[in-house]
């Protein structure tokens, strides 16, 4: 319920906090007092497009706040809260709406920042402004299913329809992202089976370009290579044509023995004979490592041509692939032996997703069928609910009928809704190609007082829904909104004192224009005892008050 409102510099309201009680809230006021204006406050907080325009004449912005009483175990306007990052104050919804000279617009929530979308979706749950207009929503195709499912208690079967209804389309864009991804696979597979097999056969290794390169070098070299070792091992070699020459192993042989030799006369080489013998020893080592580099020197010219084929081979293959490296190579013949089986992954997946979109499509005709045969059901209860209330606003022939039909599978099921009505007992027809201005406004009154029953309403505020209307149609309509107020907060902006007088509280819009400036201010004050009999009066007589019509005041507030 809307406890609380706060305006300030809103068109003609300079100032204005007021608090409101549970129940039937009665405003009235003379045509042109500003009751339009606090209207136009309360749809500002509730999303409305607002302007420069609504600011006062001397300040630089308004302000317009609200505080709404929520259930705390409201669980959809909690998720909505979480989801917009507002505070979750135990129900508490504090709405505030600033509009600056400079044309910007702020809204927040619980005093944190929204945007004006989520002030709206917040506000809607908050706050229903009804106006004539409104009736254009009789012809809502979503609207109207809306009331047959409350009507029905379809809360559970609907959330059920779309818990199948959300499988059934996920599985649905699964299936066809899957296919795709086959047909974009089976175009490119012989493509790239063909990349694939060349990069296979070459059997890659990675570090072989390295070691190709570096054996491709001893053998390209090997002859000179061969020579040079040949050489330096014959210094170690004994072997002399004259004789005369001698392995330098051996030579230091002779150096260590003379050493030792020596070494009895002088004891001070004793030390060189030792340093020398193990010179030798490192020597034998280095010439058996020569040796054996030397033998393993292969000159081969067939060796070479093959490596030399396969260092071809794989630079060919890293120019035609735009690869760097056998690394890359090796990662890009990886990638195209999943691509090339990935295929048969996605045929499998397809297979699955198709059995399970079986399952769901049938789960959704049975979540479907269900929510349907409830609508069935429920709709010539809420038809004749609704054309009894019809027949007490004195359209005493009124039929109104709602028909069930087949629509396309939707998220709000497989149905549409008609609301046929005919005011005459005639065979009603669609009820917004027969109903006048007149009597869409009391359907819409009967609708939403079978609805403050059975659904979950927010504050209503009826804007002048009783204009046109008089005598005991206007009495009869505001025992309808008093009903409602019954069960929940409901507004009503009224110039009937039939009306008027049926509410639990009464409060009246005003206008005043200051002698000195001839500047207009709108105010509004809560009316008790006299003042609310004096009003009502004025109502029923206007300017001139009679004692007629104070006492027939009297009586219409008592009755």
């Amino acid at each position: 319920m809307l406890k609380k409102l706060h305006v300030k510099n809103y068109v003609l309201i300079d100032s204005l906090d007021i608090d409101f009680p549970e129940g039937l809230v009665i405003i009235t006021g003379q045509t042109g007092a500003g009751k339009s204006i606090l209207i136009g406050a309360l749809a500002m907080v509730s999303g409305a497009k607002a302007d420069t325009s609504v600011i006062g004449d001397s300040a630089d912005s308004c302000v317009v706040e609200a505080e709404f009483d929520t259930d705390s175990g409201d669980t959809s306007l909690r998720q909505l809260a979480d989801a917009s990052d507002v505070e979750w104050d135990g129900g508490v919804m504090l709405v505030r709406r600033v509009v600056s000279r400079s044309g910007r617009s702020r809204a927040f929530i619980n005093d944190c920042p929204v945007s004006v979308q989520t002030l709206a979706a917040v506000s809607s749950r908050l706050l229903d402004i009804h106006s004539q207009h409104q009736t254009l929503r009789l012809s809502d195709r979503k609207f109207r299913l809306s009331i047959l499912d409350s009507f029905a208690g379809n809360t559970e079967l609907h959330e059920r329809f779309l818990s199948e209804w959300s499988r059934f389309n996920g599985l649905d864009a699964e299936l066809r992202e899957i296919s795709a991804q086959i047909e974009r696979s089976l175009a490119e597979m012989e493509y790239n089976e063909a990349r694939f097999r060349q990069l296979d056969e070459a059997r890659l290794r990675d570090g072989e370009l390295e070691d190709l390169e570096a054996e491709q070098k001893r053998l390209a070299n090997a002859e000179e290579i061969k020579s040079g070792l040949c050489s330096i091992e014959s210094c170690f070699s004994d072997d002399s044509p004259d004789g005369v020459h001698h392995s330098v192993s051996s030579s230091l042989k002779t150096v260590q023995k003379n050493l030792e030799k020596l070494s009895s006369f002088m004891p001070e080489v004793t030390a060189l004979s030792a340093r020398v013998e193990s010179c030798r020893l490192e020597l034998d080592d280095i010439y058996s490592e020569i040796a054996a580099a030397n033998s393993s020197v292969d000159v081969s010219p067939d060796r070479l041509e093959t490596v030399e084929s396969r260092i071809s081979l794989i630079y060919g293959l890293m120019q035609r692939f735009s690869c760097k490296s056998v690394g890359e190579l090796i990662s890009l013949r990886d990638s195209l032996s999943e691509s090339v089986a990935g295929v048969a992954s996605l045929q499998e997946r397809r297979e699955s997703v198709e059995s399970e979109l079986k399952e769901a499509e049938s789960a959704l005709d049975t979540a479907a069928d269900a929510l349907h045969k409830s609508r069935l059901a429920a709709a010539p209860l809420l038809a004749a609910d609704i054309q009894e209330k019809l027949r007490f606003l004195e359209l005493p022939y009124s039929i109104f009928k709602i028909d069930v039909i087949p629509a396309e599978m939707s998220s709000s099921g497989r149905d549409a809704v008609l609301f046929s009505f005919s005011a005459t007992g005639k065979e009603p027809v669609d009820v917004a190609k027969c109903a006048s201005g007149g009597e869409l406004s009391r359907i819409m009154l009967s609708l939403k007082a079978v609805m403050s029953r059975y659904q979950k309403m927010p504050t209503m505020i009826f804007d002048e829904i009783d204009t046109g209307v008089s005598g005991s149609v206007a009495d009869r309509m505001g025992t309808l909104i008093c009903g409602m107020g019954r069960f929940m907060q409901v507004f009503a902006i009224t110039h009937l004192p039939q009306v008027a007088a049926k509410g639990d509280v009464h409060y009246l819009v005003s206008k005043t224009v200051d002698s000195g400036t001839s500047r207009a201010e709108t105010t509004i004050k809560k009316l008790s005892g006299e003042q609310r009999v004096l009003e009502i009066a004025r109502m029923l007589s206007g300017s001139t008050l009679t004692e007629s019509a104070i006492a027939n005041a009297k009586d219409l507030l008592k009755g």
